[in-house]
């Protein structure tokens, strides 16, 4: 997928993801109304470009809800953070931040095998 593509998609998932924020499907309401499912991760990755923290991560190692609901709390045990110099991945990067059991939201996945690529998720 090129990458004027992926901004697209990552443009659509953080409006998407606004616009339920907005109209009260975000924090806090969505696991009271049981719209949220929790899944887990052991190891994810989340680029972070100049702009901020990309709307994608991708876990290995997860176990997937059972239902498909609007939004989803995944856990990670290790989340790894690269900050790229540039918009573009062969622009190098210039640190590499690790953080440990950590809670992120995203609206969406894809799944092959045990990595899964979640999308839309909001920054924390």
């Amino acid at each position: 997928m090129n990458l004027t593509l992926k901004r697209l998609l990552g443009a659509t998932a953080a409006v998407a993801t606004g616009t339920a924020v907005l109209l009260g499907a975000g924090v806090g309401p969505a696991d009271a109304a049981g719209r949220s499912s929790r899944a887990h991760c052991d190891r994810a990755e989340r680029p972070i470009w100049r702009d901020g923290p990309s709307r994608n991560v991708t876990g290995h190692g997860c176990s997937l809800p059972d239902s498909k609901r609007r939004w989803y709390t995944v856990e990670i045990d290790t989340l790894v953070q690269p900050h790229y110099k540039t918009e573009y991945t062969n622009g190098g990067v210039d640190r590499t931040e690790t953080l440990h059991d950590r809670t992120i939201r995203c609206l969406g996945y894809t799944s092959e095998n045990r990595t899964v690529n979640w999308f839309g998720c909001v920054p924390h």
